[in-house]
C-alpha cells in the first residue's frame, strides 16, 4: 500500500497534469515540429561525438564521408502537416492516465515520456537510454493513438525485436487498453505487435505465394506460426546444413571455375583437367576442410562460410545477383572467396526454389523490389497495417530493413494514405553489427526517412532518466563508451536512490573462471544472500552474463538450482535487469576483417569501416552488460583490455 505522502504526491502530480497539460518537454517537441529546418550539412564537427555532455541532436563525429548517396531516400515521405491532435484529446488522455496511476495500472509518466506519448510529428526519433521506461511509454503512445486520436488498429503496427519481447508488449498493451475499456483482444494484439520478419511474412503470404522458409527448417511446428528475428537464433540446424552442403557439392561437380576457387581457398593443388590416362578427370566429392576467413573466430566448412557472409552482404543492402568481385577492394584470397560465393549462391537458390523454399533476406529483397517497381503486385489493403509504425530497438536495424521500410512508406504515400513513423532506440545499445545492423542508420535517420516542407527533419526526443540503475552503475557504463568513434552524445540521469553497500563496477582481474570456478560460485551465492536482505529488491536477484555460452554452462552446472540466478549471453540479456549483474568475460579486441571492410565501403551506407564498427560494438556490449545491474556489478576477467581496461583506469583514479 502506498504511504500517505507518496499517495498525496501522486494525486498532486495527477491534478497538475490535468490542469497544466502542456509540459515543458511537450512544448519543446511542438516548437521543434513547427520550426523551419536547415538542410543538414554533409559532415558533423570533428570531435563532437566524443563529449560526454548532451548536445543538439545529430551532433556526431564521422570518421570519413559517406561513400555514395545512393541508399538515401529520394524525397520526403512524411507530412507536410502535423498529426491531428486537439487539446480535448490531450486532456482526456492525461485524465485517464491519472486514473490509471491511481489504480496502480501504470506509473506516472515523466515530462520527457509525455512528450513521446503526445507527440504530433509524423516522423519522430526517440533516443531511449537504458532503463528509461520506454516499453510502458510506447504502450501509452499506442493507447493515445487508438483511444484518443481514433486511429484504426488495422493501420497501426508495433515492431519489436523478438517474439519474446513482442509477447511482453502484447501483455502490457492488453492490460492498459483493458483499463481504457477499449475493445481489443489477444488476436488483435498479435496482429498489432510483431517482429520485422513476422510483419514481412504476412505480406509475403499475399504477394510471394506464401513461401516456406529456409530459416524454419527443423523448427518445431508450434514455432512456425510466427516468424522470429533470426538475430536471436543460433547455429544452423541439420536440415539447413544438408541443403547448403548439397548446393556446395552440386556446384563443385558442375562448375570448373568454382572448383578452382575452392582449391585456392583451401590450399589444395589445382584440380587436373585429365587423369593419368589422358581421360577427362572424374570429379570427386567436394572437399569439406575447415576454412577460416580472416576476421572470423573459427574455421568452418566453406558452404557454412558462404552462408554466413552472404547473409551479412544481403543484410547491409547488397544484391548478390548484382555484385561483382572486381568492384571490391580486397586481396586475392577475399576475391577468390567472393567469386566462389556468387557461384555457390546460384546453386543454393535453385535448390531452395526446387523445394518451394525462400530465405527471409530474399523475401525482403523481392518485396522491396516489387514495391519500388510501382507496387502493382501488392494489394493496397496488404500495406494498411504499415501505415502507422512504431519501431522499438531501432538502433539494431539493418540497411536491408531500411530499404524495405522506405519502399513500404513510399508506396503508401503514393496511394495518398496518411503515414507516420516513430523510431525508438539507443545507439549506445547497438550490438548486432556482426549481423549487418548499424546504429549509424538511427543517427542519420533523416537521410533515410525525410519529411516534407517544414517537417523535413524528424522530431528528436530524449528519454534520459534511468529508472533501473543507481548513479555509480550508470557512470561506469557510460565511461566505457568514451572510446566509441560515432555516437549520439547524451547523459543519463539516475532516478533510483542508493542504499548502503551499493556500488558500481567492481573489477576482479587475473581471474581464470575454469581454475577458480568454486570461488565464483561462492560469490554468486553471497550476492543472492545480499539481495535477500535488501529492501525493495528487484524481482531478479542475480544475472550472470558472458559473451559466450561455454562459461555460462560451466557455472550453471555448479549452481544450486534453487538460487535466484539467471544466466544469459549479453546479447540475449538485452532488456533484462537484476539487482546484481555478474559479468564473466574478457574484452579482447576484435580481429580485423578485410572482406567486410571492403563490403562496408562498397555498400555506401556507412561512415565507419567494419573494423571500427566492431571496435565500437565491443564497448557498447560492455555498456549493455553493465547496465543490466540495478545496485551492484561485478566483472571477472583474466586480463584488463578494451572496456575492462577503461574500468581499471577509472577505479585507479578514484
Amino acid at each position: 500500500m502506498l504511504s500517505t505522502v507518496k499517495r498525496y504526491k501522486l494525486l498532486l502530480s495527477g491534478a497538475l497534469a490535468r490542469y497544466f497539460p502542456r509540459t515543458t518537454a511537450y512544448l519543446r517537441a511542438e516548437r521543434e515540429a513547427a520550426q523551419p529546418v536547415k538542410k543538414p550539412s554533409g559532415r558533423a564537427k570533428k570531435g563532437s561525438a566524443r563529449t560526454g555532455k548532451a548536445k543538439a541532436s545529430g551532433s556526431v563525429k564521422a570518421s570519413k564521408p559517406r561513400a555514395k548517396p545512393g541508399p538515401a531516400a529520394d524525397s520526403g515521405f512524411y507530412g507536410p502537416s502535423l498529426l491531428a491532435v486537439d487539446p480535448q484529446q490531450v486532456s482526456a488522455m492525461r485524465e485517464r492516465v491519472a486514473q490509471a496511476v491511481d489504480a496502480g495500472v501504470i506509473s506516472a509518466p515523466s515530462d520527457e515520456q509525455w512528450a513521446m506519448i503526445l507527440g504530433r510529428h509524423p516522423v519522430t526519433r526517440i533516443f531511449a537510454g537504458a532503463g528509461s521506461g520506454k516499453s510502458t511509454t510506447l504502450v501509452l503512445r499506442v493507447v493515445f493513438m487508438l483511444c484518443h486520436m481514433g486511429i484504426d488498429p488495422g493501420r497501426l503496427t508495433i515492431i519489436s525485436f523478438t517474439n519474446a519481447s513482442c509477447a511482453q508488449l502484447r501483455e502490457q498493451l492488453l492490460k492498459v487498453l483493458g483499463f481504457w475499456q477499449y475493445p481489443f483482444d489477444a488476436n488483435q494484439a498479435k496482429q498489432c505487435v510483431r517482429t520485422f520478419h513476422s510483419a514481412m511474412g504476412v505480406l509475403a503470404k499475399q504477394v510471394l505465394g506464401n513461401p516456406s522458409w529456409f530459416e524454419q527448417l527443423d523448427e518445431p511446428a508450434t514455432s512456425k506460426s510466427e516468424l522470429d528475428n533470426p538475430l536471436a537464433s543460433g547455429r544452423l540446424r541439420p536440415a539447413q546444413q544438408r541443403l547448403l552442403k548439397q548446393a556446395y557439392q552440386n556446384c563443385y561437380a558442375q562448375d570448373a571455375d568454382f572448383r578452382e576457387h575452392v582449391h585456392a581457398l583451401l590450399g589444395l593443388p589445382p584440380f587436373p583437367a585429365v587423369d593419368t590416362e589422358g581421360k577427362r578427370a572424374k570429379v570427386p566429392k567436394a572437399p569439406l576442410d575447415g576454412f577460416k576467413l580472416a576476421g572470423e573466430l573459427t574455421p568452418m566448412p566453406l558452404f557454412e562460410a558462404f552462408h554466413v557472409q552472404a547473409g551479412f552482404m544481403e543484410s547491409i543492402g547488397l544484391r548478390l545477383d548484382q555484385l561483382k568481385a572486381s568492384a571490391l577492394s580486397c586481396s586475392a584470397v577475399e576475391r577468390h572467396f567472393i567469386e566462389a560465393l556468387l557461384l555457390f549462391w546460384k546453386h543454393f537458390e535453385s535448390g531452395l526454389h526446387a523445394q518451394g523454399l525462400m530465405t527471409f533476406n530474399a523475401a525482403f529483397q523481392r518485396l522491396t523490389q516489387s514495391l519500388s517497381d510501382g507496387g502493382k503486385a501488392v494489394p493496397t489493403d496488404a500495406l494498411a497495417p504499415f501505415s502507422h509504425l512504431l519501431i522499438d530497438e531501432f538502433q539494431d536495424i539493418s540497411p536491408q530493413i531500411v530499404q524495405f521500410l522506405q519502399a513500404v512508406h513510399r508506396a503508401l504515400g503514393q496511394q495518398g494514405q496518411a503515414i507516420s513513423l516513430m523510431a525508438i532506440g539507443d545507439d549506445w545499445q547497438s550490438i548486432y553489427g556482426w549481423r549487418g545492423s548499424s546504429p549509424e542508420l538511427f543517427m542519420e535517420f533523416d537521410t533515410y526517412f525525410p519529411g516534407k516542407g517544414r517537417l523535413k527533419k524528424s522530431a528528436v526526443l530524449m528519454l534520459q532518466t534511468n529508472y533501473r540503475s543507481i548513479e555509480p552503475v550508470i557512470r561506469d557504463g557510460e565511461a566505457v563508451l568514451d572510446g566509441v568513434e560515432f555516437k549520439q552524445p547524451k547523459a543519463s540521469k539516475a532516478s533510483k536512490p542508493m542504499q548502503p553497500g551499493d556500488h558500481g563496477v567492481v573489477l576482479k582481474q587475473n581471474f581464470d573462471v575454469k581454475a577458480r570456478l568454486p570461488e565464483l560460485v561462492a560469490e554468486i551465492k553471497a550476492q543472492c544472500e545480499h539481495v535477500a536482505t535488501r529492501n525493495l529488491a528487484d524481482r531478479n536477484a542475480v544475472l550472470v552474463l558472458s559473451r559466450r555460452n561455454e562459461p555460462l554452462q560451466a557455472i550453471q552446472s555448479q549452481l544450486d538450482k534453487q538460487l535466484p540466478v539467471k544466466a544469459y549471453t549479453i546479447h540475449r540479456a538485452k532488456g533484462l535487469q537484476a539487482e546484481v549483474a555478474i559479468i564473466v568475460d574478457d574484452c579482447a579486441p576484435p580481429e580485423k576483417h578485410p572482406l567486410r571492410n571492403a563490403l562496408y565501403a562498397h555498400s555506401g551506407f556507412f561512415r565507419n569501416s567494419y573494423d571500427q564498427a566492431m571496435q565500437d560494438e565491443s564497448l557498447r556490449l560492455a555498456y549493455v552488460a553493465i547496465t543490466r545491474g540495478v545496485s551492484r556489478v561485478l566483472w571477472f576477467t583474466r586480463k584488463a583490455q578494451g572496456a575492462t581496461q577503461v574500468l581499471a583506469r577509472r577505479a585507479g583514479g578514484r
